[in-house]
């Protein structure tokens, strides 16, 4: 590439590349040297060292917040990609009107997750919400969703049993950002199914192959680029959550008995509730570091599984 080629895409980059620079690369970098600093909105600034980071490792609320993240994580992802991957499999078939259904699915990916939790937290409210009126009909017992701080293996087997599991209210949370996401992967499911070519169908078939080894050894495989996809940023974006537990279960901090506090609201309530925004960058970049660890270790285990046609 000549010179000349070199300095027109530079320029054409220029705009794009002033934007990440001024609202992402700097405040990235900002915060970085935030982050070893005791730095509050009055008063100097005074720097720490690393004090902040061990602050963190001796913080039990933040290790409490980040096992509810995952928890949510263990339960919304593979949730998400089962109902996903079943509905793709639904709408991949001879279905008419189908863009109608594509948009029905796709609409609460494009609403507003204000708007979502507020609607959700009439449907789950104890006692004017539409789910516990369903329950009341059915003659079944009724919940407080949203304030219940039981974890669910717990109110299903007792309390000794070894492991209480989130409580019904994270539980809660978790269905709504289920239903909320799904629409975006179905979409994306149905997109790799209707790319695996016929043959593949045909050959199988006149192999005697029936439904479900068809899918497991022929649309399972070749969809596990998508898949792949699929689990790598559901997986980020469960990490990330925030707008839904700060809408439906916060303040007070985290719901109730704080099992609803997952790390990003923490991140929040420590930069603008208490000021304390050294330690905020500090657990920002923490949170960062565990999902970047997450991300490559999900990535080279399951991409040795990657089939690329």
């Amino acid at each position: 590439m000549h010179k000349k080629d070199w300095l027109l895409a530079l320029l054409l980059l220029l705009p794009v590349l002033t934007i990440l620079i001024i609202f992402r690369f700097i405040p990235i970098i900002y915060a970085f040297i935030i982050s070893f600093h005791k730095w509050g909105i009055t008063g100097p600034s005074k720097f720490v060292w690393f004090s902040n980071y061990i602050k963190i490792f001796n913080d039990a609320v933040f290790w409490r917040s980040l096992g509810n993240t995952f928890y949510y994580t263990i339960f919304s992802v593979p949730m998400n990609f089962i109902f996903s991957l079943c509905l793709a499999l639904l709408l991949n078939q001879k279905v008419k009107a189908l863009g109608i259904f594509r948009t029905v699915f796709f609409l609460p990916v494009v609403t507003s997750i204000i708007a979502v939790s507020i609607v959700f937290k009439w449907i789950y409210h104890p006692r004017m919400g539409l789910l516990n009126y369903i329950l009341s009909l059915l003659h079944l017992p009724t919940q407080v969703w949203l304030e219940e701080a039981r974890g669910i293996f717990e109110m299903m087997f007792g309390s000794r049993f070894p492991v209480k599991g989130p409580s019904l209210a994270l539980m809660s949370l978790i269905f709504m950002s289920v239903w909320k996401s799904l629409g975006y992967n179905v979409v994306i499911f149905l997109a790799g199914l209707q790319n695996i070519p016929d043959y593949y169908y045909d050959a199988s078939k006149i192999d005697g192959a029936n439904r479900w080894q068809t899918f497991w050894n022929v649309t399972f495989p070749l969809l596990s680029p998508v898949s792949f996809y699929v689990l790598l940023i559901t997986t980020i974006t469960s990490f990330q959550v925030f707008a839904s537990v700060w809408m439906m279960t916060g303040p007070p901090p985290g719901g109730p008995l704080g099992t609803t506090n997952v790390a990003v609201y923490y991140l929040f309530e420590n930069a603008f509730t208490y000021l304390r925004y050294g330690y905020a960058s500090a657990l920002a970049f923490i949170l960062f570091i565990i999902i970047m660890t997450f991300t490559i270790i999900q990535k080279n285990v399951t991409e040795k599984k990657v089939y690329y046609d």
